[in-house]
């Protein structure tokens, strides 16, 4: 008998990787609170998209809105729930799914930002996988319409990193790497927490900044003032990260310690990691942007305090000052509270 899976949260990385594992003929239900969005599902499939023709599918899904939930007791119990919304839901999206989870089922966070504390307060430790999309960009940018704005990793990079919280490798963890494969390149690793907070260090490098100032992608990381403040952002995240003790992973070709350094006013480790921005951003979509940025358009609440401020705070109990996050979180909240006009000059003061 197949396994039961739901999606919790069926927006850009929810929906591309649920919709994927449909396709493959998995049994995936999509939930989402966006109402026009579960209604298009419903009548006319999901429509994912990407940088090339190959990767357009229109796919038949199984989509309920959150106030729908409740009838899942009239049915199998779930035996795998991704977790996919935005940090500030995890608790409620986790008290949502709990009560049908099977007695062995279990919740994965596929989410930005580390969750998995917060999961694991609710459903257990036992209970509990992480997930890592790695140099993974998507947008939900209609009701029914997922677009991937990044290349797909195939064999070049392994996009989904699958791992237990005690980095042992279980059958379960290799089981949800092998749903994964259906959308993209995936692994189960040893390293959850190292690959966590590397996935950190770029989204604090790019959410933020991107949000503040209205720049894409491409732009961001073309000009030279918002790409050394980038910079900068890496290497304090490198640093407090170190000083957790994480064993922290290459993030975008950049090794952490050449970022820290390149952050910190090296000259030889600043043009290799310039070299290397601007080299990433010739591959992707001029319509890239991160998921903050996103929010920000959509006039959403961004991840902020579980990016950039989750950064500062962390800095402040290990005792590595990461003040230009703690300037970073303050400037996006005042833009998002319209007290800033979305623009590069909000940042001259970082």
């Amino acid at each position: 008998m197949k396994k039961r899976i739901v999606v919790v949260g069926a927006g850009a990385i929810g929906g591309y990787a649920g919709g994927h594992m449909a396709r493959a003929g998995h049994d995936v239900t999509l939930i989402d609170a966006w109402p026009e969005h579960v209604e298009y599902m419903r009548r006319h499939g999901l429509q994912l998209s990407g940088m090339t023709p190959e990767e357009k599918h229109s796919i038949k899904v199984n989509a309920l809105h959150i106030t729908d939930v409740q009838s899942l007791c009239k049915e199998r119990p779930v035996d795998i729930a991704f977790v996919c919304v935005k940090s500030y839901d995890t608790e409620w999206a986790t008290h949502l799914i709990k009560p049908y989870l099977a007695p062995d089922g279990f919740v994965v966070s596929l989410q930005n930002c580390i969750n998995e504390e917060r999961i694991a307060a609710i459903v257990g430790w036992g209970k509990t996988l992480g997930c890592i999309a790695s140099l993974m960009a998507s947008e939900l940018y209609a009701p029914g319409h997922v677009k991937r704005t990044v290349p797909m990793g195939g064999d070049k990079h392994t996009v989904f990193r699958v791992g237990e919280v005690h980095g042992r490798i279980t059958p379960r963890a290799e089981e949800v790497a092998q749903l994964l494969r259906a959308a993209d390149s995936a692994k189960v690793t040893t390293n959850l927490w190292g690959e966590r907070w590397s996935k950190l260090v770029v989204n604090s490098m790019r959410n933020g900044l991107s949000a503040a100032t209205g720049l894409s992608g491409n732009q961001r990381d073309s000009a030279e003032g918002p790409r050394w403040l980038s910079i900068r952002l890496g290497s304090e995240a490198v640093r407090v990260g170190q000083a957790l003790g994480y064993q922290l992973e290459r993030m975008l070709g950049m090794e952490p310690e050449v970022l820290a350094r390149a952050g910190e006013g090296s000259k030889d480790a600043l043009t290799e990691i310039v070299n290397i921005l601007t080299e990433n951003a010739k591959k992707r979509s001029d319509e890239q942007r991160p998921s903050m940025a996103q929010d920000m358009f959509k006039g959403r609440r961004t991840e902020t305090d579980f990016i950039n401020g989750y950064v500062a705070a962390r800095g402040v109990d290990i005792g590595v000052p990461a003040t230009t996050h703690s300037k970073m979180n303050d400037v996006v909240k005042r833009v998002e509270r319209g007290e800033l006009k979305a623009g590069a000059d909000v940042i001259a003061g970082i």
